[in-house]
């Protein structure tokens, strides 16, 4: 799994953390309080995001593990959280038998589930319930996106964008916007209770950089799956592009948080 770096995780968490579904956020804190010195493990933690979201809601004392493939990610995580209580550990995913899941009480992923293939969804529920631990899974891109100033490509280039997330991130043939719902199924099918709520990324004027850096990622992939003619995607480039600044295009891309309690 790649493609992931320190700045790109910058620059989408203040849009990232607007955008949880704060229900699921309260539900998800409510349900930590109410455990004696919970630990928490932060599957693909980046460089703590989820971390510093969730802490402020806690009322008691937590450990937390926060667990990556990317060492570098998780260097700057431990550069930023000194505090005691947090172990960084790297490892490999892929490998379930080694991630921590036998100590935690609750187990989070953020933007994480649509990298992953229906079989690795379905194994990596059957450890968490097997452990007994709760789930937080936020911000599972759902297939939709959409953009106030309209472009006759827009549906062409999501469709190709949904096509290319379907490709292997590194754990099979990834769900991508469906996994969420495969994670919902799986979870109910496994006996746990299940809750889910929409947590869209709503980027205005504000979030230009962002806007931008989203826009060449899609860019990116959507000439990877050669559908769209280049000379037609590179025009809905510069025509979104050139929108940002000249009419504050606000951009719409759809995730779905999921809950799950034991």
């Amino acid at each position: 799994m790649s493609g992931f770096d320190v700045d790109w995780l910058a620059l989408r968490e203040p849009v990232d953390r607007s955008s949880r579904s704060r229900s699921l956020l309260v539900e998800a804190a409510a349900w930590l309080n109410g455990k004696s010195m919970p630990t928490i493990l932060d599957v693909g933690c980046g460089t703590g995001s989820t971390y510093r979201t969730l802490c402020p809601l806690l009322n008691r004392q937590s450990s937390w593990i926060l667990f990556d493939y990317d060492e570098v990610l998780l260097a700057e995580a431990e550069r930023r959280h000194t505090a005691e209580g947090i172990a960084f550990v790297a490892g490999d995913l892929n490998d379930l038998a080694k991630v921590p899941l036998d100590r935690a009480d609750f187990v989070t992923a953020s933007a994480f589930f649509d990298l992953c293939s229906s079989a690795f969804i379905s194994r990596f529920v059957d450890r968490v319930v097997d452990e007994g631990a709760a789930l937080y899974a936020a911000l599972n891109y759902d297939g939709e996106m959409y953009w106030s100033v309209e472009h006759p490509l827009d549906a062409a280039v999501t469709e190709a964008f949904n096509t290319h997330q379907q490709k292997d991130k590194g754990f099979g043939l990834s769900a991508g916007p469906e996994a969420w719902k495969l994670l919902s199924q799986r979870l109910i099918e496994r006996g746990s209770t299940v809750t889910t709520a929409e947590s869209p990324w709503v980027m205005g004027g504000d979030d230009a950089d962002l806007q931008r850096s989203f826009l060449k990622g899609v860019v990116r992939a959507v000439a990877e799956t050669e559908v769209l003619d280049p000379e037609g995607l590179d025009e809905w480039y510069r025509f979104r592009k050139n929108a940002i600044p000249a009419t504050g295009s606000l951009c719409r891309v759809g995730h779905q948080d999921v809950l799950a309690l034991p």
